[in-house]
């Protein structure tokens, strides 16, 4: 008999390479996201509630992937009030537990509420990289008031794999907007340049002119004429 002990290293160590071979497969931001929430539900034992926030540009906090209601109303309860373990995580370094919420004094405006939302404990994990913080995985339990010592454990490793993951799909996302918008650019300048007779670096400064004017970016302004070409 393997004894239990052994048995649930082997569970753990299951269950992160399994998180980061789902991970770190090709796909979407959007996907990425979704994929961390599910994973992360059935990894961390102890908490069926789940959500992701990305830290935006200006500090802007959003919850970008969930399992349920819950998960979004109190995210956005907590970035609101600037309390609990979700918005206390993003000021800090390491995870954010709380073990029996009934009796949880840190958070006086947050902590009424999430209990009348039925939630006993919580844990919330920063997402980050050397480049900077990326977000936070939330975990909720309407269920069990105490946050093994293996649920820590396990999110802190689960959080390193979604930070690597959140990051190439970023990355991805943003090559492949680098690439529209070059793309956008190129075919408005063609359509200048054989419309007014001009050359490349003057339908170029045409572009530039018209995005100052009208306060709006060089892709939307190339985009724009780029379907109107089309429709022409």
């Amino acid at each position: 008999m393997v004894p239990a002990s052994d048995a649930s290293s082997s569970d753990f160590t299951q269950s992160i390479a399994e998180a980061a071979r789902t991970l770190n497969k090709p796909r979407s931001l959007d996907d990425t996201l979704q994929t961390i929430v599910e994973v992360a539900c059935n990894s961390v034992p102890g908490f069926e509630h789940v959500g992701i926030a990305t830290l935006e540009k200006k500090g802007v906090i959003q919850t970008r992937a969930f399992t349920g209601v819950l998960v979004q109303c109190l995210d956005a309860t907590q970035y609101a009030l600037q309390e609990g373990p979700c918005s206390e995580v993003l000021r800090g370094d390491g995870p954010v537990c709380v073990s029996s919420l009934t009796t949880e004094d840190r958070w006086p405006r947050y902590a009424p509420q999430a209990r009348e939302a039925g939630v006993r404990s919580q844990l919330a994990v920063k997402l980050y990289l050397d480049r900077g913080t990326l977000g936070g995985i939330n975990f909720y339990s309407t269920v069990n008031e105490v946050v093994s010592e293996d649920a820590q454990a396990l999110a802190r490793l689960f959080g390193t794999h979604a930070a690597i993951a959140l990051g190439h799909a970023r990355e991805r996302e943003t090559f492949t907007e680098g690439l529209e918008t070059r793309r956008a650019i190129g075919q408005a300048i063609g359509i200048l340049m054989e419309r007014y007779d001009v050359n490349e670096d003057r339908a170029f400064a045409f572009l530039v002119r018209a995005s100052s004017h009208a306060n709006i970016k060089l892709r939307a302004v190339a985009q724009a004429l780029v379907e109107e070409g089309n429709v022409r």
